[in-house]
């Protein structure tokens, strides 16, 4: 069983910067692609970013590129996400995925429980 848990969210206000960490355990965090996704208040849950085994690819949904950087850590099994320049429609509850593949395919086994991100205006 994976165990997936996030820190970092907050209250920041509109163009400030904020930095997520997902913390993992229980199975070999290098070997598997890792993704940050978010769900905004009456909003089905969306993609933001992910990340292969080894940060050779990374991909990002439009609305956060240029903003947001995924990154991780295999030494410490963490994977993180930069936020900058953060908007108001950036506020929502964020949650790190773990992949099945150590590629990223779009598909997650395991995910944590979230952490809230607030950006007022």
């Amino acid at each position: 069983q994976v165990q997936l848990v996030e820190s970092g969210g907050g209250l920041v206000q509109a163009g400030d910067s904020l930095r997520l960490s997902c913390a993992a355990s229980g199975r070999t965090f290098s070997r598997y692609a890792m993704g940050w996704f978010r769900q905004a208040p009456g909003k089905t849950r969306e993609f933001v970013a992910a990340i292969s085994w080894n940060a050779g690819r990374t991909d990002y949904a439009d609305s956060v590129k240029g903003r947001f950087t995924i990154s991780r850590d295999n030494a410490e099994n963490t994977v993180f996400l930069q936020m900058n320049s953060l908007k108001p429609e950036d506020t929502a509850v964020y949650y790190c995925a773990a992949g099945s593949l150590p590629i990223i395919n779009g598909k997650y086994d395991y995910w944590g429980q979230g952490t809230q991100v607030t950006v007022s205006s």
